[in-house]
């Protein structure tokens, strides 16, 4: 799946409609607030992302992207404004994969697009995070505890992938809905402790390395795993 934040209309529908074409999954958002609330629900492969957008501007959703655990990996590619060198600078530094500069072929984005893809895919498919008996395949989206498969949630998922990628380090309840829910999300930290909760029930034996600490968060006990 690729998203495709782009509010011209034309330019938007001509780009998810050249990555079907090519039998590549594409949705496509005008700003970023459809764009957030789509990748609560599902992670893309790639995102396509304007400089120019209305409310938060492209450099700023590129920041918020790369400056979380969970989102990180998500190869981005900027289309910037043919000429403006510093939008493209800035947007490298902070981490972007590779630009477009307007305006732009549909053939050409298609090329970049399965290039970011060739050179960030093998980097991300063999990701394999262990603690204990629990693996996790980040590229297939598989988790294991010894031989057995787990289904997770997405949320669940997500919240075990950082607890892997930052053993013994304390999230407080805020910090995790930041960033496993998103900065906006208007709920309860009791929707963290309910999803540690059943995730813990999933896991099973093993699910006991993720420690609470009382009055702060919780953590993962990769030396109680180990010992």
């Amino acid at each position: 799946m690729i998203y495709c934040v782009e509010d011209d209309n034309s330019i938007r529908e001509l780009m998810v409609y050249t990555l079907k074409a090519g039998g590549i999954e594409a949705e496509g958002f005008t700003d970023s607030v459809p764009f957030w609330a789509a990748m609560k629900l599902k992670k893309p492969e790639l995102i396509i992302l304007d400089i120019m957008l209305p409310g938060e501007d492209g450099l700023s959703i590129l920041n918020r992207l790369k400056s979380s655990p969970i989102t990180e990996d998500i190869p981005v590619i900027l289309a910037t404004a043919r000429g403006t060198e510093y939008d493209k600078v800035m947007g490298l530094d902070k981490g972007a994969d590779d630009y477009l500069a307007k305006p732009f072929g549909m053939m050409e984005m298609v090329s970049r697009v399965k290039a970011v893809l060739r050179r960030t895919g093998k980097k991300q498919t063999e990701r394999i995070l262990t603690c204990g008996d629990i693996s996790m395949d980040i590229g297939r989206h598989i988790v294991n505890v010894g031989r057995s498969e787990i289904i997770l949630t997405l949320k669940e998922f997500d919240l075990l992938k950082l607890f892997l990628e930052n053993p013994m380090q304390v999230f407080t309840r805020d910090q995790l809905l930041s960033i496993v829910w998103g900065t906006d999300y208007m709920g309860e930290t009791r929707t963290v402790d309910v999803h540690i909760g059943t995730l813990r029930t999933k896991l099973g034996e093993a699910g006991s390395v993720i420690k609470t600490v009382r009055g702060v968060g919780y953590r993962l006990d990769q030396e109680a795993a180990e010992g």
